[in-house]
């Protein structure tokens, strides 16, 4: 079976449009979807409307899923004071989303344990143990075990960061980080996904790159109007940081 792993839309249209335009001609027969599907970027109501309609998809939670469902003063307090833009950001998302939306996002599961092909899989967004915690390129083998430790699945498929890596550890177990659709912070700022070909206990697995119309999301981006727009606008066409 092949799967297709997105993560972190950030409601990017154009992005997920490509990609899924990708993922039918990679001939893939599902979809797991890691979440932040709806924060900061162009469209989050046509994204989150769009990721709602796909009955088939399997689905977690992301940390920003779960701060635009409980989005109130306590979240606000958050963001304001460790990232601006984001709460600016989060602010008029709200605007643009409905109780159907929220109640969506507040609902999903913030990680499930699977069985593919007879292969045990572990889906969550950041990592294992918090939902914002980095897994990243270069972080020392025992970090990245210490960071899985109390997991069984043999495969373990994370995102959050934005940023593609993998690890192999000695506990005979894969750890993936497939990148972002949305707002890939790699040195070519391509919509980023992983493609798994599962077979009989075994898989393989490799990183998709996708070109799509940056220039336009980043101008959709910008004509949204909150404070920090443009700066998100520029991310997507000049990936530099991924906090703002």
């Amino acid at each position: 079976m092949r799967i297709a792993v997105l993560s972190d839309l950030h409601a990017n249209a154009q992005a997920l449009e490509a990609v899924m335009n990708d993922v039918v001609n990679q001939n893939c027969e599902h979809v797991f979807c890691l979440g932040d599907i709806a924060l900061a970027g162009p469209q989050p109501k046509e994204v989150t409307d769009y990721v709602m309609a796909q009955n088939t998809w399997t689905i977690i939670q992301g940390n920003t899923d779960k701060m635009i469902a409980q989005y109130g003063p306590d979240v606000m307090e958050f963001l304001e004071a460790q990232y601006p833009v984001m709460a600016n950001a989060i602010a008029d998302d709200v605007l643009a989303l409905d109780d159907s939306h929220r109640a969506f996002l507040e609902n999903l599961p913030p990680q499930l344990s699977l069985d593919v092909e007879g292969c045990s899989v572990l889906l969550v967004h950041g990592s294992p143990r918090a939902n914002n915690e980095d897994i990243l390129p270069g972080m020392p083998l025992d970090v990245v075990e210490e960071i899985i430790e109390g997991t069984t699945e043999k495969l373990i498929l994370c995102g959050h960061t934005h940023v593609p890596c993998g690890y192999q550890t000695n506990t005979n177990q894969t750890v993936v980080n497939v990148g972002s659709v949305g707002r890939p912070m790699t040195p070519q700022p391509k919509a980023c996904y992983a493609i798994i070909d599962f077979s009989q206990g075994s898989f393989e697995i490799r990183h998709r790159f996708v070109d799509y119309d940056n220039v336009l999301a980043a101008q959709l981006v910008s004509q949204r109007g909150f404070v920090g727009a443009d700066r998100l606008a520029d991310l997507l066409l000049n990936p530099v940081e991924r906090h703002i």
